[in-house]
């Protein structure tokens, strides 16, 4: 049996190395079959994702790039990393689609350059950002996160960009800005569902000022060593850590510092499922399930054991005084 030894000492075995070839096929078609519903609608779910991750060949790398290890606490765990295949796979991006594989299918249509980002409002030196220029603002780093959804699933990703207070520091914010809202583009000509009745586009994400500056969110450019792919935000997007995550916006065209809390996509659209905050805390159940556990996407299949969900997803140390008094079940 041959096992690979990554460098960050985890093992990880490759499924078409431990098994035999034959044995493997048979299992790809078994996936097709029940994505096709031919095992019966419970599985067929589940199945569709299993069947998009095997069979996604990567048709060649992104482009790299290169990044230090981060030394901000908390900015790297030892838990194992998920495989880029169900993290490029298995995506919530509501413009490109409302299934979790339609991204992965359609997101092949947006065009990352020429971008760029708007930094307005409250500010003293508002400014639009090139990508290219949005990238050198700061030196790249690699950050290890978990990102938690709340359909009760997480990832481990290694995450490339900086932290978000580099550019806000850059702006220099006025004493009356409060909060950060975050907008996201709304294409419809590269971006099919937009213009759907699921959502009130263009997407809106919203941070207070000391979350935004938080050394732990992040501004994020790449992810695995290689540029972010479409589905997953291209060509920048926001990683916040410790919050369920939609909260973490994708393809950001513009940054507006406010005085007032930014009316936020999902809690405009189901303001009691989904709060401003939208902290991860498995005290707090969303109405139609718990949020008390979480299964690892590409952890063991179907059948994968879950695991108890941490408070603030394991970043409480980092982050808890932020919500020093706060009542998080009101304030969910």
């Amino acid at each position: 049996m041959l096992i690979k030894r990554l460098s960050d000492g985890f093992i990880h075995p490759v499924p078409s190395e431990i098994t035999p070839p034959a044995v493997y096929a048979r299992r790809r078609e078994l996936l097709k079959l029940m994505a096709a519903g031919a095992a019966g609608p419970v599985l067929a779910g589940w199945a569709a994702r299993e069947a998009l991750a095997a069979d996604a060949e990567r048709p060649g790398k992104l482009a790299q790039l290169a990044a230090s290890k981060s030394g901000v606490d908390g900015a790297v765990t030892m838990e194992k990393v998920t495989e880029y295949k169900h993290a490029t796979s298995y995506n919530n991006f509501y413009e490109f689609g409302t299934d979790k594989a339609d991204p992965a299918h359609n997101a092949h249509t947006l065009k990352t350059r020429p971008w760029t980002v708007e930094v307005e409002g409250l500010v003293k030196k508002p400014a639009k950002y090139a990508i290219e220029d949005l990238l050198k603002l700061s030196a790249q780093e690699e950050r290890i996160y978990r990102l938690r959804c709340v359909e009760g699933w997480s990832m481990v990703i290694p995450w490339i960009g900086y932290s978000l207070s580099k550019l806000i520091e850059k702006v220099e914010p006025q004493p009356g800005a409060k909060f950060v809202e975050f907008v996201t583009l709304a294409d419809k000509k590269t971006m099919p569902f937009v213009g759907s009745n699921v959502l009130d586009w263009p997407y809106v994400e919203g941070l207070r000022m000391d979350e935004a500056m938080h050394p732990l969110t992040l501004l994020s450019f790449g992810m695995y060593g290689e540029v972010l792919p479409n589905q997953n935000g291209a060509p920048v997007r926001l990683v916040v850590p410790w919050k369920y995550g939609f909260k973490s916006a994708k393809s950001l065209v513009r940054i507006r510092f406010t005085d007032k809390e930014p009316k936020t996509a999902w809690n405009k659209a189901a303001a009691n499922e989904y709060g401003f905050y939208s902290n991860v805390n498995p005290t707090v159940d969303h109405p139609r399930w718990s949020q008390a556990t979480e299964r690892r996407i590409g952890e063991d299949g179907l059948f994968a054991k879950k695991r108890k969900t941490l408070m603030f997803n394991g970043y409480e140390p980092q982050v808890g005084q932020l919500y020093a008094g706060m009542d998080l079940k009101k304030n969910y």
